[in-house]
């Protein structure tokens, strides 16, 4: 990626984040200092509460799920994916939309109706069904969110409500889509993050999506440089993850790794496949079609035992490079792409 364009992303990233995350965050959300200063936007108030942002969702909250799709039941009724079946690869080609509530700038799924953004993304998925694939929708929430100031607790993000994790889980069982809960963990460790929404990851229809470009070590700070993670960091969540399907007997979850430069994520070769779990790698390199076909041409030259690849297309940052890329030319790409998502 070129500098000018990742520091751009950083900017729209955090920039926006902390504006669309005000009255969704279980914990207080510091806004980044850039934020304030360009917008004029108050801080968001510390003592505003999970109760507080239950009343700020758009929509009544749905009836609890079925018994077959509550982990205190699942040892009685075998959970099964949205769309049938206990295995996603090579059944299925996910295509999925970005983002958080309320933040164009985040990606695409939080812009405007989240109701008309699903019917939009079905629309969209059934160009990817070449090749004896079933399109499968996903929703790919930012649910920990890098900020840009470092809390109470100095880990540099915030986590959305569970409010507004519940209202995109039922948004998704409406249109038998698979929730993936995005996690950009600042100075917390992903494995923190993860066991933070064990009550999500019991359901057979919720994953996870790891963006180790926001993981940061101690001492670094967000929109300075570029985190990054290891094999090991992945299998520790992946066993966590397996470990969780096995106990309740649930379909195989999606891990998604994002990756937009080689040394994001450091010692692969590291990495495990596990029982119960599709780890896929999604490529996220910005630009024209040249320079993301260069990118996944490096990322995936050498991949882990078991794993999946996915491609990442930006509407907006793509686009200022050239036309976007179509469904046809991404799946023209080797290896077979497993899953696509558009940011």
């Amino acid at each position: 990626m070129r500098p000018t364009t990742t520091a751009r992303r950083w900017i729209t990233t955090a920039g926006v984040a902390a504006l669309a995350l005000v009255g969704a965050c279980q914990a207080p959300v510091t806004t980044p200092q850039r934020t304030a200063a360009s917008s004029g936007a108050p801080a968001p108030d510390p003592s505003a509460s999970t109760s507080s942002v239950a009343s700020t969702t758009s929509r009544p909250v749905d009836p609890p799920p079925p018994a077959s799709a509550n982990p205190s039941t699942a040892g009685t009724h075998p959970a099964e994916l949205p769309r049938g079946g206990k295995v996603l690869f090579p059944h299925y080609r996910l295509v999925g939309y970005a983002g958080a509530p309320g933040s164009a700038a985040l990606g695409r799924l939080g812009v405007g109706d989240l109701e008309d953004r699903i019917r939009e993304l079905e629309a969209r998925a059934e160009s990817f069904g070449e090749g004896g694939r079933v399109p499968q929708p996903v929703l790919e929430l930012l649910a920990t969110v890098v900020q840009g100031a470092p809390g109470r607790d100095g880990k540099w993000r915030s986590r959305l409500s569970d409010a507004v994790i519940r209202e995109h889980l039922n948004a998704a069982r409406r249109h038998r889509a698979i929730l993936l809960l995005g996690i950009q963990p600042g100075r917390a460790s992903f494995l923190e993050e993860v066991r933070a929404y064990e009550q999500w990851l019991r359901q057979p229809d919720v994953g996870l999506a790891l963006d180790p470009e926001w993981a940061m070590a101690p001492g670094q700070v967000p929109m300075r440089v570029f985190g990054h993670t290891t094999g090991s960091e992945i299998n520790e969540v992946t066993r966590w993850v397996a470990r969780i399907v096995k106990r309740h007997r649930l379909p195989q979850k999606a891990v998604i790794v994002h990756e937009l430069a080689p040394d994001v994520i450091r010692q692969e070769s590291a990495i495990v496949p596990r029982a119960g779990v599709a780890l896929v790698k999604s490529v996220d390199g910005i630009g024209s079609r040249t320079m993301k076909v260069s990118t996944w041409r490096k990322l995936t030259a050498r991949l882990p035992k078991g794993m999946h690849v996915g491609f990442k297309l930006f509407f907006e940052e793509d686009r200022a490079f050239g036309p976007l890329m179509t469904p046809r030319q991404v799946l023209a790409l080797e290896p077979t792409v497993d899953y696509v998502l558009y940011e």
